[in-house]
């Protein structure tokens, strides 16, 4: 057996930046920063990797974003997709045509991660309840088997890895649900991007997820949460969006 050195298992790693850390959450929105602004500022931080951010924030011209990154020194590293896939069969069609659109720009910008974010049971601008907190037997089957099949089709047809993002308000979020969600998917085609702010914002601990799980984690979105903060927002039940509005 041989195993990597630490400066070796460093050298893999690549760090980057994404509109998220922008305030960037959708496609469009007059409160948010022009993606060119964007662009510009994460090459002038010193970033070389960028994710794509909400599809159609970024130009969707494979064409013209190679244009706009490649000036500015940058690479794709991902692109985001949003599902609801415990709602079962239903939705597949929709959701394939929204995963292929991402896929299909982020192939062609040599990414090689596509990041899942599960749906909100609320509402994150309004704070409105959309649905149950909890997902039941069923819904939780369709969950994992349809998160399978999606892995396995981006991989078949774009060359891209999932990586499932637990989230704030989703029904991937706490420890029990981000274990009970890796427990019930193949390894070989769902991974983990695992958020340390989200994680923390929901209970868990990023640092036994890693120590039990390290190898289901294929992508990290490195953030912190106030606790003092976080401690208010638990207190009052205050939706992610207003809570991350408070700072």
């Amino acid at each position: 057996m041989t195993s990597l050195s630490p400066s070796s298992s460093l050298s893999r790693i690549r760090i980057g930046s994404a509109p998220d850390s922008w305030g960037v959450w959708f496609p469009d929105d007059p409160q948010q920063v022009p993606w060119q602004r964007f662009l510009d500022e994460v090459a002038d931080s010193g970033y070389e990797w960028i994710e794509l951010g909400p599809y159609g924030y970024l130009p969707t011209d494979p064409t013209v974003l190679t244009e706009e990154v490649g000036r500015r020194g940058l690479k794709v590293s991902a692109g985001t997709v949003f599902t609801g896939l415990h709602h079962g069969e239903s939705v597949w069609e929709k959701t394939w045509a929204h995963v292929a659109d991402n896929a299909v720009l982020a192939q062609a910008m040599g990414a090689k991660h596509l990041v899942v974010i599960p749906s909100f049971w609320r509402d994150d601008k309004t704070g409105e309840v959309l649905e149950s907190d909890t997902l039941t037997p069923e819904q939780w089957r369709n969950l994992t088997s349809l998160t399978e099949r999606l892995g396995e089709r981006v991989r078949d047809e774009y060359g891209l890895r999932i990586v499932v993002h637990p989230h704030a308000d989703t029904h991937i979020d706490s420890e029990d649900n981000v274990t009970r969600f890796l427990d019930g998917t193949d390894s070989s085609l769902v991974s983990l991007c695992l958020d340390t702010g989200h994680y923390a914002y929901c209970g868990g601990d990023s640092v036994k997820l890693i120590e039990t799980y390290g190898s289901r984690i294929g992508y990290l979105h490195l953030k912190q949460v106030d606790p003092e903060i976080l401690a208010d927002v638990r207190a009052k039940g205050t939706p992610f969006g207003p809570a991350v509005a408070q700072g």
